[in-house]
């Protein structure tokens, strides 16, 4: 009960931060991105109240908020240069039904409330600097994540259909989601750094947002000569590195139970980047570079593209197991890593989830599609750049290469994190 009002909750404040967003950017004078949202927790509030006291409750609450809406606009209209934001209002509004639920509901979200009511007031100019320093293609993209998660995925039907009964519309859409989202934070975190990000950031972002696309800018550049070949293998290897701790974070949220055993080889290979990471950082003394301009990861042609890779993959992955066995799922994943290794992470996690697949067998199928996808992204140097940048890359990614098979021939059964 406790967990299904919070979901509430935090439906109610995304949905007036969303809506408050979109108000702000338009420079509206009468609610922004901090009054939408305490109105939504308002009404909120109010209906779970009036769910005890009846219905008048909740039409009082629509009064109100009528109300501060009216004498917003009077002023307004006597002085139109006035300040006329309702965001201390709208908070005293709230506040009351906090104070009442406090009383008469789950003492824990009235904390809770409170909580967001505080942080929103305090945050003001964190907030708006936010909205000033988005820019139209910026709100279409968040727009376009709405579309995405909020809009398509729930009429999308859960049932599976076709062969081997495994494309079902919602799953699929469902790690659409979550791809086009761990893009998009990325993006946004680019577009707060700029383009002067810095060697490591600028390899981080390129990783949450596709280090295939890094890879490929970086290369452009060093063939253009523009910017440092040092600079640009060691950018490409952080991004690189960041995809394989995206991938575990794949495995993480969609097959949880198998972490414990998944997740210490991986992490080997993993670690072995970081040093190898680390021993090229400090040992470059160049300076730094500017990450080049990023796209939007949101866009629905994006989406549609990866859903159908996605969808190809664990088609792919059905029929390799029914006519080759487990081991006809390693040829998937190298073939699928040459494109997209989220696909084949995803597929995978969930066959393990569902019990189809063994943890064990998982990670190497995991493992083996990001080598491959490796091995592509040095090819991709090959043709894209110069060749003292492939020379860096290619001596890079051999010993991540090599790392990642003698951990696939090496590494021993049963190893598995404690709880």
């Amino acid at each position: 009960m406790e967990q299904d009002l919070f979901q509430t909750l935090a439906i109610s404040l995304g949905l007036g931060l969303l809506v408050g967003l979109q108000r702000q950017h338009q420079n509206t004078r009468i609610a922004g991105i901090r009054t939408f949202p305490l109105i939504t927790l308002f009404g909120t509030l109010s209906a779970l109240l009036a769910q005890e006291f009846g219905g008048w409750l909740l039409g009082a609450g629509m009064l109100a908020t009528a109300a501060i809406v009216v004498v917003a606009n009077l002023m307004k209209r006597h002085d139109p240069e006035v300040d006329v934001g309702q965001t201390t209002e709208a908070a005293l509004l709230l506040m009351y039904v906090v104070g009442a639920y406090l009383v008469l509901g789950n003492t824990t979200v009235a904390v809770a409330v409170g909580a967001i009511v505080a942080v929103l007031l305090h945050l003001k100019e964190t907030l708006h600097d936010f909205v000033a320093r988005i820019g139209q293609k910026d709100l279409t993209a968040i727009m376009q994540f709405v579309v995405i998660s909020l809009v398509i995925l729930p009429v999308l039907p859960d049932k599976a259909y076709g062969p081997y009964q495994v494309l079902n519309p919602h799953n699929i859409w469902l790690m659409v989601v979550l791809i086009v989202g761990i893009g998009l934070l990325g993006y946004f975190v680019y577009k707060f750094f700029g383009s002067k990000a810095g060697t490591f950031l600028g390899g981080v972002l390129g990783g949450l947002i596709s280090s295939t696309a890094t890879t490929v800018s970086y290369a452009r550049r060093s063939r253009q000569a523009q910017g440092s070949t040092n600079l640009a293998a060691l950018v490409i290897f952080i991004a690189s590195t960041v995809a394989f701790l995206r991938i575990l974070a794949e495995v993480a949220i969609v097959a949880p139970a198998t972490l414990s055993e998944v997740a210490p080889p991986l992490l080997a290979v993993i670690g072995l980047m970081c040093v190898t990471g680390l021993v090229a950082y400090f040992t470059n003394k160049e300076e730094g570079d500017q990450m080049p301009e990023q796209e939007n990861p949101a866009q629905l042609k994006t989406a549609l593209v990866f859903g159908a890779i996605y969808a190809v993959v664990i088609l792919a992955t059905a029929f390799a197991k029914d006519y080759l066995g487990s081991s006809g799922l390693f040829i998937v994943a190298v073939i699928s890593g040459l494109t997209d290794v989220d696909a084949i992470t995803l597929s995978t996690s969930r066959l393990m989830h569902v019990g189809n697949l063994s943890p064990a067998s998982g990670w190497r199928i995991i493992l083996v599609a990001a080598l491959s996808n490796i091995a592509f992204k040095a090819a991709l140097v090959g043709f894209m750049g110069n060749k003292p940048l492939l020379g860096k890359v290619a001596l890079l990614f051999g010993i991540v290469l090599l790392g990642g098979l003698l951990v696939l021939w090496l590494w021993p059964e049963g190893i598995a994190l404690s709880a």
